[in-house]
């Protein structure tokens, strides 16, 4: 195998119907970013404009995945597309991110891989749920957590796992070399109900290695992330409730009305 290159990470996003985000995560990516990089893209056969767009990008590396009809959506397709683009991986750093994701600081990936020069044994750099809410109620909302109180309720590991803590694949970095050696992958635990890249989490926890759990708070520093936006606007395809549906769209109004995304969208030179 091929030596990572040092002191490089991999973007990987993975892409399913998601055109106008999609387009700002990448447009955002470039623009934020001046440490070396890389951008992955796979797409779940979309079969759409957004694959019109990713194969007109010259500066990144475009994964088209064929999907089987008989294999489940959702977070199998998106973990099996993560497990792609780490085996596509040449880079030190490999870096999960979802296509409604929004870089918005300068330095961010550097200032996140700094992280791991604090200590060379940490693995794995991320954060949870990235909160879009005042901080009082982020506040109010760790006082009344619920999930701390079932991870105690609860008496084997299986049972905690889905209430366990995990950095999440939103935008979360891992040392490549270390994922494969212990033959990690996202797909794990798809068995268990678990999401893309939680037993992963879990695996890495277990196993002794070091993670960064970084505060929404600062991971909200760097990114800002939409959430839901594939099963939103493919309605279709996956169920959300009516209360989802309407989060989104507040959020979703409030974010693009911001003259940062404004200014990123109107840029069409960060597509070539």
């Amino acid at each position: 195998m091929a030596q990572l290159a040092r002191n490089k990470a991999t973007i990987c996003i993975v892409n399913y119907k998601t055109h106008d985000f999609t387009r700002l995560c990448l447009r955002s990516i470039r623009k934020f970013t001046s440490c070396p990089y890389e951008v992955i893209v796979v797409d779940n056969s979309s079969n759409d404009e957004s694959v019109e767009y990713l194969r007109s990008l010259k500066w990144i590396r475009l994964i088209e995945r064929p999907r089987q009809s008989d294999q489940p959506q959702g977070s199998f397709d998106h973990a099996s597309a993560l497990d792609l683009g780490l085996v596509n991986c040449n880079t030190e750093f490999f870096v999960a991110m979802h296509s409604d994701t929004f870089v918005k600081k300068t330095d961010w990936l550097a200032k996140l891989i700094s992280y791991f020069n604090e200590d060379e044994k940490i693995v794995c750099v991320g954060s949870g749920k990235i909160e879009l809410t005042p901080m009082w109620i982020e506040l109010f909302k760790r006082v009344t957590d619920v999930k701390s109180f079932m991870r105690g309720f609860f008496s084997t590991p299986a049972q905690r796992a889905k209430y366990r803590y995990h950095n999440r694949t939103i935008c979360c970095l891992y040392r490549t070399e270390v994922l494969r050696r212990e033959g990690l992958s996202f797909l794990m635990g798809q068995d268990q109900g678990l999401t893309a890249g939680q037993k992963l989490y879990f695996e890495l926890v277990d196993r002794g290695h070091k993670t960064v759990e970084l505060p929404p708070s600062v991971m909200g520093q760097y990114i800002t992330h939409l959430a839901h936006a594939t099963q939103v606007i493919n309605p279709r395809e996956f169920k959300l409730r009516d209360r989802t549906h309407r989060k989104f769209h507040r959020t979703m109004d409030r974010i693009m009305s911001s003259t940062t995304i404004q200014h990123i969208l109107a840029d069409d030179s960060l597509d070539r």
